[in-house]
């Protein structure tokens, strides 16, 4: 932990070019996986019906799937859902176009549960409860639906559409903001910082088939905005630097800026990456996505702050003279007496 107390003297932009290397393969890799794979969209974006339904004992998927197989629905997609007796399934949209309702849709899947468990749905005479017949007994039903949950197609592409714009908008949002804060190469710089963290990202969960949801996509515009609050503070202190190291040429002034600002980002990276962690370990099936989509997102983040923001604001040829303040016209016989 000495590296958080003291100024570092790293050659960080030295090693640029094999920064540059690296990035590039990892890069090319995130696109062709997502132009050869695609992503895995969830219900959110494609539209479907899912179905959380809860066993009183473990409970094998495969055995689940073959069931659902068996009977017509061979386009389910089954999984654990937190424990190995809660299980999910997703049926996509194809099914709702025959005006099919969710109602019915989860109906059938649960009667073809049961019918593999030897179970059968009866009425309790007088009253409107509804209980399971086993084996001859009659007794409360060993398979619960927890939830049901319909997206409609046109609401999926919807979403799709909308992700995208959020995207696009925040990314030229910020390319304004840091412009008139610092200037157009530092907009530059962050901007390509920021789409190659979130190409990295999305090519990750298309690499690995993660299923893409809604909370994954709130994920990578978080990423979005920790990667450029990291960067901003790298340069800020170059902006600061430029104007106190006057004897210094500008890779030496960025590695110092650098140095300087290690400290901090090592220890917000480890403090966010130990959060993000946590959730994904515990966190269970519902926010998997989310802290995967996180904890690439802030390495990747940290990663690009350092390796790449400002590498390609050197590469655009900064100069002292760009990160001067522009004198007022008549300052210098305003200070005369």
């Amino acid at each position: 932990m000495q590296i958080l107390n003291k100024t570092t003297t790293f050659d960080f932009l030295g090693k640029r070019k094999i920064a540059l290397i690296l990035s590039l393969i990892l890069v090319a890799v995130s696109i062709g996986a997502t132009v050869s794979r695609g992503l895995n969209f969830g219900i959110d974006f494609t539209g479907g019906t899912l179905v959380e339904v809860g066993y009183e004992q473990t409970v094998d998927v495969e055995s689940v799937r073959a069931a659902l197989t068996e009977s017509g629905f061979s386009d389910a997609v089954v999984q654990y859902f937190g424990t190995s007796s809660d299980v999910l399934i997703r049926l996509p949209a194809g099914r709702s176009s025959q005006s099919v309702k969710a109602a019915e849709i989860s109906s059938g899947v649960m009667q073809v549960l049961r019918g593999a468990m030897g179970e059968v749905l009866v009425e309790v005479p007088g009253s409107d409860m509804q209980q399971c017949s086993r084996d001859g007994k009659t007794g409360v039903c060993s398979l619960q639906m927890r939830r049901v949950e319909f997206v409609g197609p046109q609401v999926g592409d919807e979403l799709t559409n909308q992700g995208g714009l959020a995207m696009l908008y925040a990314l030229i949002g910020i390319l304004i903001y840091v412009t008139f804060r610092f200037e157009w190469r530092f907009a530059v710089g962050s901007v390509i910082a920021l789409v190659h963290d979130v190409i990295i990202t999305i090519g990750v969960f298309a690499l690995f088939q993660f299923e893409f949801s809604l909370p994954v996509l709130a994920a990578v515009l978080a990423v979005i905005g920790y990667s450029l609050n990291d960067t901003i503070v790298v340069y800020d202190r170059i902006r600061e630097n430029f104007r106190k190291m006057r004897k210094s040429d500008a890779m030496k002034i960025m590695n110092t800026s650098i140095n300087q600002t290690l400290p901090r980002t090592v220890l917000t990276s480890m403090t966010t990456l130990i959060v993000v962690l946590t959730l994904l370990i515990f966190g269970g099936e519902v926010i998997r996505g989310f802290s995967i989509a996180l904890f690439v997102g802030v390495l990747v983040g940290t990663y690009s702050s350092i390796f790449v923001a400002s590498p390609a604001v050197l590469s655009l040829g900064i100069t002292r003279e760009d990160m001067m303040p522009v004198a007022k016209e008549g300052a210098e016989a305003e200070s005369l007496p």
